[in-house]
């Protein structure tokens, strides 16, 4: 959908800022730049809009050059959104969201009816804000306004400069959750400028980090996390990179124990092999656990006695939930289910086994191999 090809912006008093730069965008794909400030990834985004003009090379959208697109025409094709959002304070809410689909023609009336869906797209009661003014709103509030309004022309490509970096870390934690949601339905084509890895590791689909004006390394988060391609990016991404992976690291099937189980309706089992056992239902799905000790001094059948299951998670889930789980409920286990099959139970992620599986991800990286043909020495 997006193509650099051999660009550079190089200023009069003789600094350039991108250099000879070549990269592809897919469509539907998400790509972070991340980097130190002034490393050149705002300049790159903003030569796709033509804010900035190329000294040298081309950029294509959907194959065509845009240096023969009037700019704005082609901004307006363009979803954009900034730090300090940029709402007009004159107008409502819903007037502001409303303001592309204006722009290109669409009559007033199916303009506000584009602009109250994407409010309630992105969390915000049409009914309740749509007749506020951007002084009236929280700073996340505003930012949701922004990514409506940059969604109401329904751009193929959306462009993101650093459009959460002036909240706080609760409210911007939410604003990713939910930016990562919308992305999921809507499927654009987005370029996110964010100089904080975490950011880059937790929305990218694949990462670009720059050094000055180049891009160092263009990979998925694990890969960067995992395999990072030169000193500068290791340095980039940091010592802890590894804690950062568990982020981007799902739990697979091949990642569990097979804990002992038992069923709703079976009697209690006087002895079990381990000090506690998995409680199913009769479609196998997780219902709780039961401790040695209860199934042996009880009367009666499991259901009576059996425990609900706090510490659980879904297949596919990252590592770092996992972890966060296992702290959370002080738990020395986590049951993993498979949601798309009502809940049916898989197995038992353990601390040994996450360890196992970070270590296993690493090494397929780098081979460039499934996680299932890794092996890892551990210690019995």
């Amino acid at each position: 959908m997006i193509r650099f090809e051999h660009v550079t912006k190089r200023y009069p008093d003789g600094t350039t800022a991108v250099d000879d730069l070549s990269f592809e965008v897919a469509e539907g794909e998400l790509v972070t730049l991340v980097g130190p400030s002034g490393c050149g990834k705002t300049t790159t985004m903003k030569m796709v809009n033509r804010l900035i003009e190329p000294t040298e090379g081309r950029i294509l959208v959907d194959g065509q050059d845009i240096s023969a697109v009037d700019p704005v025409r082609l901004r307006r094709r363009m979803g954009y959104v900034i730090q300090q959002v940029g709402l007009f304070p004159h107008k409502t809410v819903l007037e502001n969201t409303a303001t592309v689909p204006h722009l290109l023609g669409t009559r007033r009336d199916r303009a506000r009816a584009r602009a109250a869906e994407l409010l309630d797209l992105v969390g915000l009661d049409p009914a309740t804000y749509g007749d506020r003014y951007p002084d009236q709103l929280s700073g996340g509030q505003r930012q949701r306004v922004g990514v409506a309004r940059a969604l109401a022309a329904d751009p193929p490509v959306l462009l993101m400069d650093e459009p959460f970096g002036a909240v706080d870390p609760v409210v911007r934690e939410r604003l990713q959750s939910e930016f990562l949601k919308l992305q999921s339905k809507m499927r654009k084509t987005v370029l996110f400028v964010t100089h904080d890895i975490e950011e880059a590791v937790r929305l990218g689909d694949r990462i670009a980090v720059y050094g000055h004006g180049r891009i160092e390394q263009l990979d998925t988060p694990a890969t960067v996390l995992g395999a990072p391609a030169t000193p500068y990016v290791a340095d980039f991404v940091g010592a802890d990179r590894g804690l950062k992976r568990l982020s981007v690291t799902p739990i697979e099937p091949g990642d569990l124990e097979q804990p002992p189980v038992v069923h709703l309706d079976d009697p209690l089992p006087r002895a079990l092999d381990s000090r506690w056992a998995v409680v199913l239902d009769r479609e196998d799905n997780l219902h709780g656990w039961i401790s040695a000790d209860v199934a042996a001094r009880g009367e009666g059948s499991v259901r009576d006695h059996a425990r609900r299951m706090e510490a659980w998670l879904p297949v596919g889930a990252s590592l770092k939930q996992a972890f966060a789980t296992m702290l959370q409920h002080d738990a020395g286990w986590i049951a993993v289910i498979d949601r798309e099959e009502r809940g049916r139970f898989l197995g038992v992620l353990t601390p040994a086994r996450l360890h196992e599986a970070l270590r296993r991800s690493t090494a397929a990286d780098a081979r460039a191999v499934p996680r299932t043909d890794v092996d890892v020495e551990t210690v019995s």
